[in-house]
Parts: structure tokens; C-alpha cells; sequence
């Protein structure tokens, strides 16, 4: 059976892990997009989806305090999973936005409340050191990050953080926060149908740099796409078909072929999907794939 390891593995400052990871955000249920319809996801189900993608190889995932629903946290669901289990797993969480006990979103925290949030996700989480921390930029209005990532980077000396990494960012952002202190990561919505990040350049500046790229959204709507059978770009089904894959893995090879610094954290509760996801790391995209996957103006919904 395929697991993470087979995607290869990216070094966050010290800590080795493997390309692919696991978000935690659907871990919550609909009520951490604003809906609270639907039943919450079962705790002892979602450890067990968790101890199974550890198995699998999974050893680095992305959280945050703000992903919650009226009844689960992501935070306290990884944290009972972890006390549960022997191996180490990098947890990468988020400062910056807000919700409040009612689960509404409030403004960018100011420079001194990230102490706080910060606090907040070491006592979630059950930890004196949090391994990576992603400073959030919540919204155009942030144009500077210095004053807020120059608190991260005291926090990280105190030893409360032992890696700093930025969350939906541009390039600018990243050559500021270069010249507080060291950054390993760079969290922005990426996939095939969504580039902003190549047209500006970020994706390359962190290979450059040694920094790893996580896009999340890679699949985003996929699922939904995918159980009706409505993948709705030519290209991709006809990719899926030659390798028996399916649209999602054909989507995740895709953006890790993009470069050895990229990531991938896909996120379930179906353990199905969970296995698909993480098989994906070990399918090979060639050349004229993935030329024809790059190519402009060739998304179709028919056959």
C-alpha cells in the first residue's frame, strides 16, 4: 500500500516530513464555515481517521484555534489523537483571525493579541511549544505584516514557537518577514484552476528559498464535483483515465509535481478519501500530462 513517504519528504527548519499531510479543517463539521446543519462528525471516528492517516504516513498537520464547530475543535480532536499515539507528528496551526464563542469571525487580531492566540493553541493542542506557527493575513487591509510577525518571531525566541511560516500572503510579505527571522513555509490557496500564486511569482521565490509552498484548496469543491461524476475539466478526466486514478489524485500529483518544495494537505473524514489522497503522492505525471494540464484555455465540461 502506498503511503505518504512515497511523495517524498520536505525539511520545515528541523523537522523532516513527508509531502503529504493531513488539514484539519472538515475534521469540525459545517459549523466552521458558518452552518451549523448536520449532525457533528463522531470524536471516536475522528481519532481513528487521524491514527489511520499516521499509519499511512501522515506526519505533519495543519490546524487552528479558529477551526470549530458549536460541538467539535479541531485543536482538542488532534490533541486526543496524539495522546494516543507513539510517533511524532508536526502540528503547523495559525494566528492572526478570530471567532468569537458564537463562531463568528472577528477582525485581524492586533499585533498584541497574537500572544494569546498563541497561548490558546499550546493549551488546545496540550503543548509547551508549538512546532510551526502560520501568521494569517486575514483580508486585503494587512499591506504590512512586520509589526505582527515581529511579535511571532519574539514569541519564537521565548520558546514558545519553534517555527514561523506565513498564511495567505504575497511576495512582498514574505521578503518582510525574511528579514525578521526565518520563515519555512508559505500557506496560500493554490490548485490547477486557481495559479495566482505562480503569476506572481511566490511559488518559485519559496523554492528559491528554501521555504516550503502549502496550497490549500488544492481540490477545493472536488468532492461534490467528483460524487456526481461532474470532474468538469476534459483534461483532468482524460489524465485520471490513463492512470486508473481519480480527478482529485490526478489534481494532488499535479501541484506536487509542481516542485520537490511543494506540499500537499488535503482534507477528509471519509477514510476512503483519506487512502486516495495519500496515494496520489506515489502517481507519476509525464511530460506531455502535465503539459497538457498547464496549457491555457483547455477547460471544458463535456466530454
Amino acid at each position: 500500500m502506498n503511503t505518504a513517504a512515497t511523495a517524498g519528504t520536505w525539511t520545515l527548519g528541523d523537522l523532516e516530513v513527508n509531502r503529504i499531510g493531513y488539514g484539519a479543517m472538515r475534521l469540525t463539521g459545517n459549523g466552521m464555515m458558518g452552518n451549523s446543519d448536520g449532525a457533528p462528525i463522531d470524536r471516536a471516528a475522528a481519532v481513528a481517521l487521524l491514527h489511520r492517516a499516521f499509519e499511512l504516513g501522515v506526519d505533519h498537520i495543519d490546524t487552528a484555534a479558529f477551526y470549530f464547530s458549536p460541538l467539535r475543535s479541531a485543536n482538542e480532536l488532534i490533541n486526543r489523537a496524539l495522546a494516543g499515539w507513539g510517533g511524532d507528528v508536526v502540528v503547523a496551526t495559525k494566528v492572526g483571525p478570530g471567532r468569537d464563542a458564537g463562531g463568528e469571525w472577528q477582525p485581524m487580531a492586533r499585533p498584541d493579541q497574537l500572544r494569546g492566540q498563541v497561548e490558546e493553541n499550546l493549551r488546545q493542542l496540550g503543548r509547551d511549544q508549538l512546532d510551526v506557527v502560520n501568521l494569517r493575513r486575514n483580508g486585503p487591509g494587512l499591506e504590512s505584516i512586520a509589526e505582527h510577525f515581529g511579535v511571532l518571531a519574539e514569541l519564537r525566541r521565548a520558546g514558545l514557537i519553534r517555527h514561523l511560516g506565513l498564511s495567505n500572503v504575497r511576495p512582498e510579505h514574505v521578503t518582510e518577514a525574511l528579514a525578521i527571522a526565518p520563515v519555512v513555509c508559505v500557506q496560500n490557496s493554490y490548485g490547477l484552476d486557481w495559479r495566482r500564486a505562480d503569476e506572481s511569482g511566490l511559488v518559485d521565490l519559496c523554492g528559491e528559498r528554501g521555504i516550503a509552498f502549502v496550497p490549500f484548496f488544492a481540490v477545493s469543491g472536488l468532492r461534490r464535483e467528483a460524487a456526481a461524476g461532474q470532474e468538469g475539466d476534459a483534461r483532468v478526466r482524460s489524465v485520471a483515465r490513463a492512470h486508473d486514478a481519480t480527478p482529485a489524485q490526478v489534481r494532488l500529483a499535479w501541484t506536487l509535481h509542481r516542485g520537490p518544495h511543494v506540499l500537499a494537505i488535503p482534507g477528509t473524514t471519509d477514510p476512503a478519501h483519506l487512502t486516495e489522497n495519500i496515494a496520489a503522492g506515489a502517481l507519476r505525471l509525464t511530460e506531455e500530462e502535465l503539459a497538457l494540464l498547464d496549457a491555457p484555455g483547455e477547460k471544458a465540461a463535456g466530454n
